[in-house]
């Protein structure tokens, strides 16, 4: 069984702007998790398409209810592979990552594609997609769980993360201050962490249970 989810935002600058901001977001504030990125492959199409295949290295922490069931000696670190396309025709770019570490454990697949924003034009709207699934054997269910809200929760940070950039590209201060901002999205991750983490617990609990039946 995979978990679907989807959803749409909204960034108040130009598709250029995103597209010059994609490519320089990282380090920002809300994205101290990501450690490293290197370009694997880059090519130019002749009809003037950007490929790109990135390798970034994150930080990567199993909730604590799941270590007793995990190896010790296990990385606290994962690889992520991100392919983009990049069509300056038609104002789009296509991304696609997923974690090529861990992925028997949990595997996490995105989608996202900018454009215009079709109601203003001087806006990007993204459209992000996300295919979660584990193959873990008897706490499949609960790492989706667990995937699923840090995923929802990488998606505020990565959306503050833009919109930080964007702001020093354009010579702005951000209209908050970065501590009330990283303040308000700590809390919210706080919260869906905490339901996850329960729900999490109640699946890990039954899958025990069922183990020794």
């Amino acid at each position: 069984m995979v978990k679907y989810f989807s959803c749409f935002g909204v960034l108040k600058s130009s598709w250029d702007q995103v597209f010059i901001a994609f490519w320089q977001r990282y380090p920002n504030p809300y994205s101290n998790h990501v450690l490293t990125e290197d370009i694997v492959f880059r090519e130019v199409t002749p009809d003037n398409r950007l490929i790109s295949r990135r390798l970034l290295t994150k930080t990567s922490r199993a909730p604590r209810w799941a270590e007793p069931y995990l190896p010790v000696q296990m990385s606290r670190c994962a690889y992520i592979m991100e392919d983009s396309i990049v069509d300056p025709q038609t104002k789009t770019m296509t991304t696609m990552t997923w974690n090529i570490s861990h992925a028997r454990l949990l595997s996490v697949e995105e989608r996202c594609v900018y454009g215009v924003n079709p109601e203003n034009g001087s806006w990007t709207q993204i459209k992000r997609e996300a295919w979660i699934s584990s193959s873990l054997y008897g706490l499949s269910r609960a790492f989706q769980e667990f995937g699923l809200a840090r995923f929802k929760s990488s998606v505020t940070k990565t959306m503050k993360g833009f919109e930080y950039v964007l702001a020093k590209m354009q010579g702005e201060t951000p209209s908050r201050t970065l501590a009330e901002t990283a303040k308000e999205a700590t809390e919210k991750a706080r919260e869906t962490a905490l339901a996850a983490k329960e729900k999490a617990k109640g699946l890990a609990s039954q899958a025990q249970k069922k183990q020794y039946v």
